[in-house]
């Protein structure tokens, strides 16, 4: 493996670890603004990286949260790095509006459907709007500051392969 992915990669989990200290306030304890930099990893890290990064990312927020879930937030964990893997693919692939759509509806509707099963369905809707909150915030955070930060790294670094 190369340093350089393993540095950037390591870089992006830690900026998911202080995004997760930037807490929204709702129910569900750890919804945090600790994926904004998985995201913006995108654009310069192979998507499973991204993943690996967005996984390390929610565990650390729900660290600093307590794990008000409990074991749950290994799955979130897993849900998260799929999501994002699936997000880099797609702006990899050039489609730039789908990713917004894809991570928002993945993020923010589809994964807490376990919980509909797994904790109750009253918790499942009690927690999907917060949920998608966070999601959407996440994701408008990103989107602004992701053609800054293309444009700042003018194509230094590039999409690692």
């Amino acid at each position: 493996m190369k340093l350089r992915i393993m540095t950037l990669t390591a870089l992006f989990a830690a900026l998911c670890a202080v995004g997760g200290f930037i807490k929204i306030p709702s129910g569900v304890g750890s919804l945090a603004l600790d994926t904004v930099p998985a995201l913006l990893a995108a654009s310069f890290l192979p998507p499973v990286f991204v993943g690996v990064a967005s996984m390390t990312g929610h565990l650390a927020s729900a660290m600093y949260a307590g794990f008000p879930l409990g074991p749950f937030h290994i799955l979130i964990a897993i849900e998260m790095m799929i999501i994002l893997y699936g997000f880099a693919r797609l702006h990899k692939a050039g489609h730039h509006l789908s990713k917004w759509v894809f991570f928002i509806v993945a993020n923010g509707l589809l994964a807490p459907l376990p919980f509909y099963f797994l904790v109750s369905p009253a918790f499942f809707i009690g927690a999907v709007p917060a949920i998608l909150l966070a999601t959407v915030l996440n994701a408008v955070v990103a989107a602004v500051v992701m053609p800054v930060l293309a444009k700042a790294a003018g194509g230094r670094f590039g999409f690692v392969r």
